[in-house]
Protein backbone atom coordinates (compact mmCIF):
# COMPACT_ATOMS: atom_id res chain seq x y z
CA UNK A 1 0.00 0.00 0.00
CA UNK A 2 2.81 2.42 0.87
CA UNK A 3 4.45 1.76 -2.49
CA UNK A 4 1.19 2.46 -4.30
CA UNK A 5 0.71 5.76 -2.43
CA UNK A 6 4.30 6.74 -3.13
CA UNK A 7 3.87 5.97 -6.84
CA UNK A 8 0.65 8.03 -7.02
CA UNK A 9 2.31 10.93 -5.15
CA UNK A 10 5.34 10.90 -7.45
CA UNK A 11 3.16 10.76 -10.56
CA UNK A 12 1.01 13.64 -9.31
CA UNK A 13 4.15 15.64 -8.55
CA UNK A 14 5.43 15.04 -12.07
CA UNK A 15 2.18 16.27 -13.59
CA UNK A 16 1.96 19.35 -11.33
CA UNK A 17 5.56 20.39 -11.80
CA UNK A 18 5.99 19.63 -15.49
CA UNK A 19 8.75 21.64 -17.10
CA UNK A 20 8.23 24.08 -19.90
CA UNK A 21 9.05 22.67 -23.35
CA UNK A 22 11.17 25.77 -24.04
CA UNK A 23 14.30 26.98 -22.33
CA UNK A 24 15.22 30.66 -22.45
CA UNK A 25 18.84 31.83 -22.27
CA UNK A 26 17.55 34.48 -19.85
CA UNK A 27 14.09 35.68 -18.81
CA UNK A 28 15.18 39.10 -17.50
CA UNK A 29 17.11 41.95 -19.12
CA UNK A 30 18.31 45.20 -17.57
CA UNK A 31 18.87 47.96 -20.13
CA UNK A 32 20.56 50.15 -17.55
CA UNK A 33 20.28 53.82 -18.51
CA UNK A 34 18.58 54.63 -21.82
CA UNK A 35 17.66 57.90 -23.53
CA UNK A 36 14.14 59.26 -23.39
CA UNK A 37 12.32 59.00 -26.71
CA UNK A 38 14.69 56.36 -28.11
CA UNK A 39 13.05 52.90 -28.15
CA UNK A 40 15.11 50.12 -26.59
CA UNK A 41 14.93 46.54 -27.86
CA UNK A 42 16.13 43.25 -26.41
CA UNK A 43 15.88 39.82 -28.02
CA UNK A 44 15.13 36.86 -25.76
CA UNK A 45 16.44 33.59 -27.25
CA UNK A 46 14.92 30.20 -26.52
CA UNK A 47 15.26 26.56 -27.54
CA UNK A 48 12.55 23.91 -27.88
CA UNK A 49 13.73 21.22 -25.44
CA UNK A 50 10.44 19.32 -25.66
CA UNK A 51 9.55 16.24 -27.66
CA UNK A 52 7.26 17.94 -30.19
CA UNK A 53 6.90 21.30 -31.96
CA UNK A 54 6.06 24.29 -29.75
CA UNK A 55 3.51 26.94 -30.69
CA UNK A 56 3.46 30.35 -29.05
CA UNK A 57 -0.23 31.22 -28.85
CA UNK A 58 0.38 34.80 -27.77
CA UNK A 59 2.92 37.08 -26.13
CA UNK A 60 1.31 40.03 -24.38
CA UNK A 61 2.86 43.01 -22.63
CA UNK A 62 1.33 44.53 -19.53
CA UNK A 63 1.07 47.96 -21.18
CA UNK A 64 1.09 49.63 -24.59
CA UNK A 65 4.60 51.01 -24.01
CA UNK A 66 6.07 47.54 -24.55
CA UNK A 67 5.78 45.59 -27.80
CA UNK A 68 6.66 41.88 -28.11
CA UNK A 69 7.28 40.21 -31.48
CA UNK A 70 7.22 36.41 -31.55
CA UNK A 71 7.27 33.57 -34.10
CA UNK A 72 3.81 32.65 -35.38
CA UNK A 73 4.82 29.27 -36.83
CA UNK A 74 5.68 26.17 -34.74
CA UNK A 75 9.24 25.79 -33.43
CA UNK A 76 10.42 22.25 -34.17
CA UNK A 77 11.96 20.01 -31.52
CA UNK A 78 15.58 21.02 -30.88
CA UNK A 79 15.26 24.29 -32.83
CA UNK A 80 15.63 27.84 -31.52
CA UNK A 81 13.48 30.94 -31.68
CA UNK A 82 13.39 34.46 -30.36
CA UNK A 83 11.03 36.99 -28.88
CA UNK A 84 11.92 40.62 -29.54
CA UNK A 85 10.70 43.05 -26.88
CA UNK A 86 10.76 46.83 -27.51
CA UNK A 87 10.15 49.49 -24.86
CA UNK A 88 9.16 52.91 -26.22
CA UNK A 89 11.04 54.96 -23.52
CA UNK A 90 8.53 57.81 -23.72
CA UNK A 91 8.58 58.63 -20.00
CA UNK A 92 11.56 59.44 -17.76
CA UNK A 93 12.31 57.29 -14.74
CA UNK A 94 12.75 53.68 -13.72
CA UNK A 95 10.64 50.99 -15.39
CA UNK A 96 9.99 47.28 -15.06
CA UNK A 97 7.79 45.67 -17.71
CA UNK A 98 6.67 42.08 -18.13
CA UNK A 99 5.66 40.07 -21.17
CA UNK A 100 3.57 36.92 -20.67
CA UNK A 101 4.34 34.20 -23.22
CA UNK A 102 1.54 31.63 -23.56
CA UNK A 103 2.49 28.29 -25.13
CA UNK A 104 -0.13 25.97 -26.63
CA UNK A 105 -0.88 23.11 -24.25
CA UNK A 106 0.92 24.72 -21.29
CA UNK A 107 -1.18 26.30 -18.54
CA UNK A 108 1.29 28.71 -16.97
CA UNK A 109 2.78 31.50 -19.07
CA UNK A 110 6.49 32.20 -19.18
CA UNK A 111 7.20 35.71 -17.88
CA UNK A 112 9.91 37.78 -19.56
CA UNK A 113 11.00 40.98 -17.82
CA UNK A 114 12.76 44.11 -19.03
CA UNK A 115 13.86 46.95 -16.80
CA UNK A 116 15.98 50.07 -16.82
CA UNK A 117 16.00 53.80 -16.25
CA UNK A 118 14.93 56.31 -18.90
CA UNK A 119 16.98 59.51 -18.63
CA UNK A 120 15.67 62.83 -19.90
CA UNK A 121 19.05 63.93 -21.24
CA UNK A 122 18.33 67.63 -20.73
CA UNK A 123 20.42 67.88 -17.56
CA UNK A 124 24.05 66.80 -17.60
Amino acid sequence: MKQLLLAVFLLAGTVCFAQSPVEFTTVKHDFGKIKKGVPATYVFHFKNIGTKPVVIEVATAECGCTTPEYPKSPIAKGKTGEIKVTYNAALSGAFTKRVNVKLAGVNDPIVLTIEGVVEDGSHK
